[in-house]
């Protein structure tokens, strides 16, 4: 009987051939196998093909190589996989004014000119430019994010991912920040035909101004933003203070950040708002944006993060084992962009990659030098964010909790009205409370007023 010894340096007994190599998934399952959750990845190739212009640091090539990467390694193996279609007029219009949409179907790059006169109307400019394609772009990404909604309203997934998608600054009037048509507002809003609650997180580097603006004076919908904030950081909001209006008041949550934030503190900080955050407001679904410009060593970025730091936020959000829609941002660094929602998928589907890159992939060579998953890209920026500080942005942000008498019920319709409608609806309720709440008032002063009168009988 011959006994083989298997050692280190001993010689191969078998080669793999180049097609077994490359069908085999470069993926190790972790263990539950993803505890049964089904998860949806939606995209559509052609989001990938525009062009905002030479010099403009948004790339949509950057999704075409996030696609690259689920591929190479074998992750689309383990999720569903749509192809979506674009969002209809009619869908856009839910929240978008009809006049800013009309422009984004009408103006081209020859006759923006003929435009020029409502171009500070719809803040047409540098950051927003008119190119090819502009509108036709703008419902394939938003198509991405209502596919998303529907498939978690179906029960079809448990997790859905539209990485084209989580333009947060654009508003109903206007484009803002590289965005035209805010994709998360349609999503939550179709998400609200069937969920009483959903919690919104934004874990870009700037603020999730437009998603904050649109539903402001609601309690359906809570927001959460994490960011650098110091008055002049475009956009320029997301301070303590905003905390939402009307029906609205303490439901908007800003985690305002300084320069060169690390990994160990945005995750200690990230965690210890989101668990109670969760626990108050109790959300039925959660809407996570995940702008990779928050990243280190991004074009227009300032933090320290690495992508397994970014990736935890991900992984946390999902431990609560709530329907999710991930969606992704900004991000101008397109292979660390990448990498990073290429790993976050595989946060999501409960598998760990090998952190070399697959060698089949196209592109390859756009990760050199290192053509890894996980570079480093901390520590080029001073940390200005204390202990002190973050300790004292935790106490102010969960202080807004303490105002909140548990979590809002509403009554459910079959399905909400567009936007407008709908706050509307939300300020006649303010208005019932008012009236109900000054008759209280006025009720309890013609008491206290005889009591009054009684002292002095």
């Amino acid at each position: 009987m011959v006994v083989t010894t298997w050692r280190a340096d001993a010689a191969p007994t078998f080669f793999l051939d180049t097609k077994a190599t490359r069908n085999t998934p470069a993926y190790l399952p972790l263990s539950g196998d993803n505890y049964g959750l089904k998860v949806s990845y939606h995209n559509n190739d052609d989001v990938s093909r525009y062009h905002f212009g030479t010099r403009h640091p948004m790339k949509p090539f950057r999704l075409m190589l996030t696609d690259h990467l689920v591929l190479g390694y074998g992750l689309h193996d383990k999720m569903d996989f749509y192809k979506t279609r674009p969002a209809t007029e009619e869908e856009i219009l839910q929240f978008h004014s009809e006049d800013y949409i009309d422009f984004l179907q009408r103006v081209t790059p020859e006759n923006k000119n003929e435009f020029e006169s409502v171009w500070s109307k719809f803040n047409i400019g540098d950051d927003c430019p008119i190119f090819d394609g502009i509108y036709d772009y703008c419902t394939i990404y938003a198509g991405g994010s209502l596919d998303a909604s529907r498939k978690l309203i179906a029960g079809q997934s448990d997790i859905a991912i539209n990485w084209s998608g989580g333009l947060h600054h654009a508003k109903k009037f206007e484009a803002s920040g590289f965005c035209y048509v805010n994709d998360i507002v349609l999503g939550i809003l179709n998400l609200l035909r069937y969920h009483p609650r959903v919690l919104y997180i934004d874990i870009d580097l700037h603020h999730g101004d437009g998603v904050q603006e649109a539903f402001y004076s609601t309690d359906r919908v809570m927001t959460l933003s994490f960011h650098k904030y110091n008055g002049e950081f475009f956009p320029g909001t997301g301070n303590f203070e905003e905390i939402g209006t009307g029906l609205g008041t303490h439901h908007s949550l800003n985690v305002p950040l300084r320069d060169g934030i690390d990994d160990f503190s945005y995750i200690q900080l990230f965690q210890s708002i989101v668990e109670p955050v969760i626990n108050t407001y109790r959300p039925t679904a959660i809407v996570l944006q995940c702008g990779a410009d928050s990243l280190g060593c991004d074009r227009l970025g300032c933090f320290n993060l690495n992508i397994r730091a970014h990736g935890e936020c991900v992984r946390y959000v999902k431990s609560f084992g709530l329907p999710m829609m991930v969606v992704g941002g900004g991000g101008y660094t397109p292979r660390n962009v990448s990498r990073a929602w290429a790993y976050e998928t595989s946060v999501l589907l409960n598998v760990d990659l090998d952190p070399r890159l697959p060698a089949e992939i196209p592109f390859l060579n756009y990760f050199g030098p290192d053509f890894s998953l996980h570079p480093n890209l901390a520590g080029k920026v001073d940390n200005r964010n204390t202990r002190k500080y973050l300790e004292g942005v935790r106490a102010r942000v969960l202080e807004q909790l303490r105002y909140l008498n548990g979590a809002p019920s509403v009554q459910m319709q079959v399905a909400p009205p567009d936007i407008e409608g709908f706050l509307d609806e939300e300020e006649g309720r303010l208005q019932e409370e008012r009236e109900s709440t000054n008759d209280a008032r006025n009720e309890r002063e013609t008491k206290d007023r005889a009591r009054t009168g009684e002292l002095y009988v």
